[in-house]
């Protein structure tokens, strides 16, 4: 499947032998208001991981297989996630099947609201998980811990983006124990990603990015990783092969003063 799927396949694919597993990101309190037939609820938001050591990477796979197999993830059968738009918890669910090799993960763009503008089918029954053992093999080819970005500082070809927003970036809104941005990232906000709800095209996403080489090494992070999981996806979009997502993101290196800043008032430290 393609790493987006619009309302209209999967209104056609719903009730079919070939149905994917759909999966609603958002808090259970909206999904009982109404849902895609089906849908399985899980708030990905709950899930952060915040230490990208070795050990902390190795304990990030064994909680992941588990709450995967919680929700019933299978490798034969496609995901598809899904959000209150093209949105980040839902692109945190297609970084997280990448992530241990599963090609069959997609998220509905545009989201439930799309699916509402629609007037395509709504329930309000809570569908139960039906349990699997999920194993997967880890892609090291899309994280990154925070010993690689380290590394990265000092290689010229690697592109980290920041994908939150130019206050946090510049270190006026403070999230962590330290304002500011890792050195030599560049700013560009996930929310140029989006539409009016959906992603951009692959050609306008290309010029949202079109500073950056498509050739380039990219490692993309956040405040948590959600944000950077929808930069991760829009670029693969618009065209881009490597691309990692920075695990840890802000959350790790603004609180560990060990590793080096910047910001608007503080230089490299």
């Amino acid at each position: 499947m393609d790493i987006i799927v619009s309302n209209e396949t999967l209104k056609n694919i719903l009730g079919t032998k070939n149905a994917p597993l759909i999966v609603d990101t958002r808090p259970f309190s909206e999904y009982l208001k109404g849902h895609i037939p089906t849908a399985v609820n899980i708030d990905l938001f709950q899930f952060h991981w915040l230490d990208s050591s070795k050990i902390g990477i190795r304990q990030f796979e064994i909680q992941s297989r588990k709450l995967l197999s919680n929700i019933g993830i299978r490798s034969r059968v496609p995901t598809i996630f899904y959000d209150h738009i093209s949105g980040m918890s839902a692109a945190r669910g297609v970084w997280l099947l990448h992530y241990f090799g599963d090609k069959k993960a997609s998220m509905l763009d545009g989201g439930f609201e799309k699916w509402k503008y629609n007037n395509y089918p709504i329930e309000t029954m809570t569908n139960s998980f039906k349990h699997s053992t999920y194993i997967g093999r880890p892609n090291r080819k899309i994280i990154a811990g925070s010993s690689e970005v380290l590394s990265s500082l000092r290689e010229q070809e690697v592109v980290l983006i920041d994908a939150r927003t130019k206050e946090e970036y510049d270190g006026i809104h403070i999230r962590a124990s330290r304002p500011g941005h890792i050195p030599n990232a560049i700013n560009i906000d996930w929310e140029q990603n989006i539409l009016k709800g959906q992603f951009k095209s692959p050609s306008k996403l290309s010029k949202v990015y079109s500073s950056i080489s498509k050739k380039s090494p990219i490692i993309t992070y956040c405040q948590g990783g959600f944000r950077a999981a929808n930069t991760y996806v829009a670029l693969k979009l618009a065209g881009y092969k490597n691309v990692k997502m920075y695990l840890g993101s802000w959350g790790e290196w603004g609180n560990n003063y060990n590793f080096p800043v910047e910001s608007s008032t503080i230089q490299k430290d």
